[in-house]
């Protein structure tokens, strides 16, 4: 999820970059979101953010500066929360606007959490809805009320620290937060990454209804309103991915979904599974799923989904 630079015995330098068109109208809250994205990556290395550089293209004559003001004060906001500043960065006239930051934290170098410590027993866990990606899409077409996108815009501004918190202090070795490749893509990355690193093939069962959703996202599949990026994503998945036969078409697409500034998806052992569930609970975390576990596989990377 990002670059990780060690800079002695105990310190390592976490680096990440991450900037996108808005999803959403409301600048303050493209903003929040596009910060909170970027902050996510260090979170799920198990890193502390310490600094952030900001990047902006912007069609000036187009748009002004005013709008751009409240896009800025979005993510300080969540810098803020995040207990760090933006502390300079970098902007550009351009015909499409665009707005993200450069982030840096810190990490122990042994307290590194990546995607490939997954092993076989491990359960794994989700700490947001999946959905976003239809519901923005939905929002762009007029296919939502006034406050259809409310859940969603709280759960893309909402920083994974407190699941990230939770992560440190029971030591958690695998985890990747989901955002662009969907639910199956990052899952499958952490599969591939930690079979690669236990020489030993790594498979997936997910739970469907164990998974947690945004109203109506499946409804508004049906209608076909989904980005491009889903379907590619589904596309990509679909040679490493077993479907039940009772898995219609749309939940099959909705497990691709690209998500922006999406939840935390970690890998534990059993025996801490309900700690950490609790845990997560206690200090506020939107969700605290418990979606499915990882097996022994014959192919390593593949994911089994059932109902």
């Amino acid at each position: 999820d990002a670059a990780v630079y060690r800079l002695s015995s105990e310190i390592a330098l976490v680096e990440t970059v991450d900037i996108f068109p808005p999803i959403v109208d409301d600048p303050f809250d493209y903003g929040q979101i596009a910060a909170a994205n970027a902050l996510s990556d260090i979170y799920a290395m198990g890193g502390k953010p310490i600094s952030a550089l900001s990047f902006v293209s912007w069609p000036v004559e187009v748009l002004g500066v005013d709008q751009l003001g409240k896009v800025l004060k979005g993510a300080a906001s969540i810098c803020s929360k995040a207990g760090i500043s933006i502390a300079g960065g970098h902007s550009i006239v351009d015909s499409e606007p665009k707005f993200g930051l450069f982030v840096n934290g810190l990490v122990h170098p042994d307290k590194i959490i990546d995607n490939s410590g997954a092993q076989v027993g491990d359960c794994l866990i989700l700490t947001k809805k999946i959905g976003t990606g239809v519901l923005t899409t939905a929002a762009k077409r007029g296919e939502l009320t006034a406050n259809g996108l409310d859940e969603a815009i709280l759960s893309m501004s909402t920083l994974n620290e407190e699941a990230a918190c939770v992560m440190r202090e029971h030591s958690v070795k695998a985890a990747t937060d989901v955002t662009g490749f969907g639910l199956l893509g990052h899952l499958g990355n952490m599969l591939r990454a930690s079979s690669i690193r236990f020489n030993q093939p790594l498979r997936a069962k997910l739970y469907y209804n164990k998974i947690p959703l945004f109203k109506d996202v499946e409804s508004l599949l049906e209608k076909g309103l989904c980005p491009l990026g889903s379907q590619r994503n589904l596309e990509t998945a679909a040679p490493i991915t077993t479907f039940s036969k009772d898995l219609r078409s749309e939940k099959q697409l909705l497990l691709a979904d690209a998500q922006t500034s999406g939840g935390l998806l970690m890998a534990v052992p059993k025996v801490k599974v309900d700690v950490i569930l609790s845990d997560l609970r206690s200090n506020n975390v939107l969700e605290s799923a418990l979606i499915g576990e990882i097996e022994t596989g014959s192919q390593a990377g593949s994911i089994q989904v059932e109902l």
